[in-house]
């Protein structure tokens, strides 16, 4: 089971994944924004080429945690999306991605040019893989959870 992960933007629409497993998510693609019919269709090709079974789309919060209006148009696209796919959407906090995605690519020394090409999907890859981690830290299982003494295990 994958999960699409998105960065929506105005312009454009950055794409991650996850693996099968769901430990890590990839950059996959950007689309270039043109109208909502032509984005939802290159969304359901690549749902069904990843074979993804959710959707996590990044929630553009205030630095105070509040929803403005970037956020709201987010939560919009993200229930046509839902609709259009017939996947269930979630959200998550992506405050500070691209600055994340754009430290990483400044590290590996891209051109600027080649970091514009691959912003939003390094975003994409950075919520995904956020939302991934949560998720799994969650579902962690400890022995202390049990109150074990690992002594008599």
């Amino acid at each position: 089971m994958r999960t699409l992960g998105l960065d929506v933007g105005t312009k454009t629409v950055g794409v991650a994944v996850s693996d099968g497993l769901g430990l890590t998510a990839q950059a996959v693609t950007t689309i270039r924004r043109t109208n909502l019919k032509a984005d939802l269709a290159a969304l359901a090709e690549l749902a069904r080429e990843h074979e993804a079974s959710r959707v996590v789309v990044g929630l553009p919060l205030n630095m105070d945690g509040s929803e403005g209006p970037r956020a709201e148009a987010s939560r919009k696209f993200a229930e046509v999306v839902s609709q259009a796919l017939g996947l269930p959407v979630e959200f998550w906090d992506e405050r500070l991605s691209t600055v994340a995605a754009e430290r990483t690519l400044l590290e590996a020394d891209l051109t600027r040019a080649k970091r514009r090409q691959v912003i939003d999907q390094v975003a994409a890859q950075f919520i995904l893989q956020g939302w991934l981690d949560a998720r799994r830290s969650q579902s962690d299982v400890h022995a202390d959870d049990f109150d074990l003494d690992p002594h008599e295990m």
